[in-house]
């Protein structure tokens, strides 16, 4: 019989964060949930809560394109895209979209928000309600800051967006957006040397 002996215990995130409405487990409650499923066990438990602690930190700003409808289905277009923000098309995700500033009194209906790439998968959000939008307005698509830079992607040649911080009210570009030669930078070395 093989004694394994575990000196570290990894709960992972477990954390969750508010997309919308949902009612959370306080911090304190979780950590005494773990501590009383692993009482008597001489173990270093570990956590990781990186959502938890940047989800609900960061925003991803994208202008709208214009709006079509096709039949009764009304799709406002985005210049922000998958490559951007995936997990609305890789897992359905949820997250909250506004409109900035738009009067909460305005009318709404129901409609897509869909990004520029020629995929079916290219989706913010489905069947939310937002007033008429025009080109240029700005929309906030909330809960992004654990999740954009780490799963953005050069898909279908587009650069990652730029990234900016805002501290005591404040703003600085911390990373600048990607150019075309950026993404064939190492194609280029690759192709001098051969």
């Amino acid at each position: 019989m093989l004694k394994i002996d575990i000196k570290f215990f990894d709960i992972g995130g477990g954390l969750g964060i508010q997309y919308d409405d949902e009612k959370l487990i306080e911090p304190y409650d979780y950590a005494q949930a773990i501590f009383s499923t692993l009482t008597g066990l001489d173990v270093t438990i570990m956590c990781e809560p990186g959502r938890y602690l940047t989800a609900n930190s960061g925003y991803f700003l994208t202008r709208v394109l214009y709006e079509k409808t096709n039949g009764d289905k009304r799709f406002v277009i985005v210049d922000g895209g998958m490559n951007d923000l995936i997990r609305p098309s890789l897992y359905n995700a949820y997250h909250k979209v506004e409109i900035i500033g738009k009067a909460e009194d305005e009318e709404v209906s129901d409609c897509d928000v869909v990004g520029p790439v020629c995929e079916s998968g290219d989706f913010f959000a489905k069947n939310i309600n937002l007033p008429a939008t025009r080109e240029n307005d700005l929309l906030v698509i909330h809960s992004a800051g654990a999740y954009c830079a780490t799963m953005s992607s050069n898909y279908n040649t587009r650069g990652r967006v730029a990234e900016v911080a805002v501290e005591a009210g404040s703003d600085r570009l911390i990373r600048r957006r990607e150019t075309f030669e950026d993404m064939i930078m190492l194609e280029k070395d690759y192709l001098k040397d051969s």
